[in-house]
């Protein structure tokens, strides 16, 4: 396989599913929610109901078979019945047993959820290029996938068997991934960043170089010449497309895998900063502190004392992670 930017960006971000919960409804009911700071995934499994989201003119019914994604931090109220009274929806999940929140008479409708948190720096890197909303219908076969993904996901945090850390850490990568394809087949010219560099004839087989090469020391010139452009017609385009020039996302893309390094490897200043093309630790050093506004060793040592055991992982319960704090699934 060749060098994959979603797959390099993804990992970068570290996707882990941090909730999830089940919501069974019917009759007339209503529950409103707060803006979700984390990407929250809901599969419809039976009947139907509304989506309305804060800002926007229309609401959305999702039917059986599909599934949403919330990735902004907006309001959203969802209902068998628009007109009908709106309960907190938090309070209907702190109410849950066992994951399972319950709203209105009945049981006509069903649906599953997760929250997945991503890294707060390097997180936006995925959240900030996607929409208030992606819906996926349930003829799309990225929903087929999503809905086993999202079972599994269930199964695994409710049996807390033996691994479920890293399972649960895998099925939700392979969330984002599904929804990213998702989102990437549906998306118009109107888009940029790297998510529409990913489908870009052109473009994209530079982003696979500098991907699977991030401390070459490409030159705007060579780069061009790979994709058979010439320079100034591929520096044009990669902006236009990607909303930064290539070499500053390549800078972009050099320090979120010093974060990354810094935060979960084991690597040596020295070697670090030679793996990303610096010519000499104090080159790096410098780099890194104008990006992230501290010094990579005093990175390195704050988020060594972070908890990142299995705790962040719960079914019902808040994280003990400030920065991850739970809220509703349904």
């Amino acid at each position: 396989m060749q060098d994959d930017p979603l797959t390099d960006i993804l990992t970068l971000t570290s996707a882990r599913c941090v909730e999830v919960g089940s919501l069974a409804a019917g009759g007339s009911w209503a529950l409103r929610f707060p803006p979700p700071n984390k990407i929250k995934l809901v599969a419809v499994v039976k009947g139907d109901c509304w989506l309305r989201l804060d800002g926007q003119a229309a609401a959305l019914r999702v039917k059986t078979g599909d599934v949403f994604v919330l990735p902004a931090k907006s309001v959203f109220v969802l209902a068998g019945d628009l007109n009908a009274p709106q309960f907190d929806g938090l309070g209907v999940f702190a109410d849950a047993t066992a994951g399972m929140a319950t709203a209105g008479i009945g049981d006509d409708f069903f649906a599953v959820g997760a929250h997945i948190a991503l890294d707060p720096q390097r997180g936006k890197l995925l959240s900030e290029v996607l929409p208030p909303l992606i819906h996926i219908g349930s003829d799309s076969s990225e929903a087929s996938a999503m809905r086993w993904l999202l079972d599994q996901l269930v199964n695994e945090v409710a049996a807390d068997r033996p691994g479920a850390m890293l399972a649960s850490r895998q099925l939700a990568q392979l969330l984002c991934v599904q929804f990213v394809r998702s989102y990437l087949e549906a998306s118009g010219p109107d888009v940029v960043g790297w998510i529409r560099a990913l489908g870009d004839e052109r473009i994209a087989p530079a982003l696979r170089l500098m991907h699977g090469e991030p401390g070459r020391a490409w030159q705007l010139s060579e780069l061009a010449k790979e994709v058979a452009m010439s320079r100034t017609s591929f520096a044009t385009r990669f902006k236009s497309i990607a909303g930064v020039p290539p070499l500053t996302y390549l800078q972009t893309l050099r320090m979120r895998h010093a974060e990354h390094e810094l935060r979960d490897g084991a690597m040596s200043m020295s070697e670090l900063a030679r793996s990303l093309g610096y010519s000499s630790e104090s080159a790096f050093s410098n780099a890194f502190k104008r990006a992230a506004g501290m010094a990579p060793k005093r990175y390195r040592s704050i988020f060594a004392k972070m908890d990142r055991s299995d705790s962040d992982l719960h079914l019902g319960q808040p994280t003990v992670d400030e920065q991850f704090h739970t809220i509703d699934v349904a």
